[in-house]
């Protein structure tokens, strides 16, 4: 049985992570929970131990592919690559949330808040937060002016400010309220 869970919907910036685990029976789960109620330098461990010790496979879908197909639709196409991506294939994927991949070679059972309630559904979500926060670290280092490096393309009062001063990026998800709001607002003042 694999787990399946993504990150990054709520973000402004970057694209979508997804992660399907399948935990050894030896793993030692005790620390295993919900990614976003572990502090970061513990969540890039907890990932380390997870890899190290399972099978896994992390799968992304683009800010391109989020703009043009919305961002359900793209967390749903990031867990059918990592689905797809595992050396194994499970007889069953837990995943996180109302929906699940469709046409995947793997059947899948959704769980809302699966990541509370199931092990290897919250080491997808730690594995996968884990890797989309790195990718956002080193996409920081580029673009220092929305502190991406901190708030891993969250909204936080940090990037709106950078996004009202800098603008965008093509990291930036244009469709998204915020986002929108923004470019209109720079539309109207060059009117």
């Amino acid at each position: 049985m694999a787990g399946v869970d993504e990150v990054g919907r709520g973000c402004l910036a970057g694209p979508v992570f997804a992660a399907a685990v399948i935990l050894n029976k030896k793993i030692n789960t005790k620390n295993i929970k919900d990614s976003k109620k572990i502090p970061f330098k513990k969540r890039i461990l907890l990932s380390k131990y997870i890899k190290k010790n399972s099978i896994y496979a992390i799968g992304t879908a683009s800010v391109k592919e989020i703009n043009k197909i919305n961002i359900l639709n793209a967390s749903l196409l990031s867990m059918k690559r990592a689905l797809k991506k595992l050396k194994y294939k499970p007889a069953i994927a837990y995943v996180d949330g109302l929906f699940a991949p469709k046409n995947t070679d793997v059947k899948c059972k959704t769980f809302i808040k699966g990541d509370e309630k199931i092990k290897s559904i919250a080491a997808a979500s730690i594995v996968a937060k884990a890797a989309r926060d790195l990718f956002m670290i080193k996409l920081s280092k580029k673009y220092p002016k929305y502190n991406w490096h901190k708030n891993f393309g969250y909204g936080t009062n940090e990037h709106l400010k950078g996004l009202k001063k800098f603008g965008t990026t093509k990291h930036h998800r244009i469709k998204f309220k915020p986002i929108h709001k923004i470019l209109m607002n720079k539309a109207r003042e060059t009117q």
